[in-house]
């Protein structure tokens, strides 16, 4: 359901309009749509979102999904507070908040995820397991890997798992940018796209 911040049905709201905190990582808005293609969300999907960081999954996932339900996990308590203010701003009302660390605080979630993204993690193997206790049958997981020590972790994981369906993406994305007098493309950052299916 358009917000009215963001009155289109279609994903992909500019970065801009998304309240951020120095030092708090942000899916930029072209990851966040190749995350979001990746997850193959439903109007009722249950997501997890593991590292939630701004909230900026939590807002597009809760808009695309009207009777889905958005778990944000976010470790820090002011990051936390960001993402119950980027909810707001976006009149986003089905995401919840919990303030834990993964996997410990996985075991207290009571609605069982068909999808999860993890977006962050320092123990990522041991996050992965969790979360693959709780996911649903026929579910989906979307990792991001920024390097190739966690690339190397999250396909290690994948096959012990007996993850099915696996893709990987990296992207590679330029934005015009004025700098100056001047106009010229900047790179953002890329990054690994991981995603898996939970077929038994």
């Amino acid at each position: 359901m358009p917000s009215p911040l963001w009155s289109y049905v279609t994903p992909g709201i500019p970065d801009e309009l998304f309240e951020n905190l120095p030092g708090i990582p942000m899916s930029q808005r072209e990851i966040r749509l190749l995350l979001l293609c990746q997850l193959r969300l439903t109007a009722n999907s249950v997501l997890w979102d593991i590292g939630a960081g701004t909230g900026t999954i939590p807002v597009e996932a809760g808009l695309l999904c009207p009777q889905g339900k958005i778990v944000a996990i976010e470790r820090d308590e002011e990051v936390a507070a960001l993402i119950q203010r980027n909810c707001d701003r976006f009149g986003v009302k089905n995401v919840e908040i919990i303030e834990g660390s993964a996997p410990e605080c996985l075991k207290t979630l009571k609605q069982m995820p068909d999808r999860v993204c993890i977006e962050g993690g320092r123990s990522i193997k041991e996050i992965l397991a969790e979360v693959w206790q709780h996911l649903k049958p026929q579910g989906r997981i979307v990792v991001t890997a920024a390097n190739l020590e966690n690339l190397y972790k999250i396909s290690e994981s994948f096959a012990e798992l007996h993850a099915r369906n696996i893709e990987v993406v990296q992207s590679a994305i330029n934005r015009l940018e004025t700098r100056g007098t001047s106009q010229s493309f900047v790179s953002v950052d890329p990054i690994f796209v991981l995603s898996g299916e939970k077929l038994e």
